[in-house]
């Protein structure tokens, strides 16, 4: 049904004086200073106000094209209410579901909650929080790194903050509170790689030791499962009885960052495990229980407190040897020993061989034959006589002598 207007008429808007303006509709007519004519629109769409000027008569725009914009802005609030979620009436936004996707966590034992929760509600709320969920784009995701980068935060920091983004909404998608097709590409920042730390035979006794001495009973087999597997914290944790293949030698992984997989383990652990299995019973599913009635997950999600005593116990610093140092000292003896990389890779479970790669680049023998062959003394050509009168080539020959 078309509108009656009787202010904004032909006639209406020629008697209008420079610097005047009549309103009706939601269409505002301005007579400018120079005598031109200025249309803008101030209407209530789905719940949002749209405020926008059109265009000007000496450009062509007259009252019937503001019309039509109008109605194109409700055309388009119309085809987006179909793809709304089921239930809904409009859109949710980030601040809503934000919370919603904490609260989800909480109920099933989520890891790193501090952190996610701190960034959550003091950092990406207040900057996304407005948006609709399914409005986050890449190129806001880059307005947000560029502002905390900007205020003189570290690329490892505000990775950390994306890490957390990128899990929320990936989340919303799996929950099926926005759409796969509407989550934005989220591309953390290049940061200074941290030397790979990793045990010296020594050290991996006095540490296995350590955790078979803690009063907790499960922890000397995590550092097992950690040493003969080369296994992320989080997947050991999750490990059921029914998953382990005694005669292959396998664990069935069915959720692990790249994807379920079957994972080798060593005979060791074989006989530790049937050893385990028989102390726990028959009706044991997970070999690291949460051990309480009321506990969010039936097994345990975290062994870093227990682990960071038998570190102590074991002579080692605990700011640099945590759970992960136990996987980069498996995998990087596969390399010393000359394993191929696609070998490495299945059993440590990367996505790419050039994850494994730097493994390589640091540990791999052949790096040692390599260098091997410049490995050049002269012991024949620089003698004391040949610098006799340099007391720096006196000091250089007595050294390589």
């Amino acid at each position: 049904m078309s509108l009656k207007f009787k202010l904004v008429t032909k006639s209406g808007i020629k008697a209008l004086l420079p610097g005047g303006t009549i309103r009706e509709h939601g269409i505002t007519v301005t007579r400018t200073p120079t005598g031109d004519v200025r249309y803008s629109v101030n209407v209530m769409v789905d719940g949002q106000r749209i405020h926008r000027v059109i265009g000007k008569e000496s450009e062509g725009v007259t009252r019937l094209q503001v019309e039509q914009a109008i109605e194109a802005f409700r055309t388009k609030a119309r085809e987006g209410r179909l793809d709304l979620p089921m239930g809904r009436k409009s859109h949710p936004t980030f601040a809503e579901l934000a919370p919603a996707y904490i609260q989800r966590l909480d109920e099933t034992g989520g890891k790193n909650m501090k952190a996610k929760r701190q960034h959550v509600d003091q950092l990406l709320v207040p900057f996304f929080g407005s948006y609709r969920a399914d409005r986050i784009t890449t190129a806001l995701v880059q307005d947000y790194t560029s502002m905390r980068l900007a205020l003189g935060f570290k690329q490892a920091t505000v990775n950390r903050e994306l890490a957390t983004l990128s899990h929320l909404m990936r989340r919303m998608a799996k929950w099926q509170w926005i759409k796969p097709e509407s989550l934005p590409d989220i591309e953390k920042g290049q940061e200074p790689r941290k030397p790979i730390v990793i045990l010296s035979d020594a050290n991996i006794q006095a540490l296995m030791k350590a955790a078979i001495a803690d009063h907790d009973p499960h922890l000397w087999l995590f550092v097992a499962f950690g040493l003969n597997t080369a296994m992320r914290h989080s997947e050991i944790l999750r490990v059921r009885y029914e998953n382990i293949d005694y005669e292959t030698r396998r664990i069935f992984i069915p959720e692990a960052k790249a994807g379920e997989r079957e994972q080798p383990i060593t005979p060791a652990l074989v006989a530790f495990l049937k050893r385990q299995q028989q102390a726990d019973g028959d009706g044991a599913v997970w070999l690291f229980p949460s051990g309480r009635s009321l506990a969010k997950q039936p097994h345990r999600i975290s062994m870093a407190k227990p682990f960071q005593r038998a570190v102590i116990r074991a002579g080692l610093l605990p700011d640099k040897v945590t759970p992960h140092v136990m996987r980069h000292t498996a995998i990087t003896r596969l390399v010393k020993a000359g394993v191929d990389l696609p070998t490495v890779q299945r059993i440590s479970g990367h996505k790419t061989l050039a994850m494994v790669l730097r493994y390589v680049h640091i540990h791999g023998q052949h790096i040692d034959t390599a260098i091997s062959a410049i490995d050049n003394a002269f012991p024949d050509l620089i003698t004391p006589e040949l610098h006799a009168l340099s007391p720096r080539g006196a000091a250089l020959a007595a050294t390589i002598a």
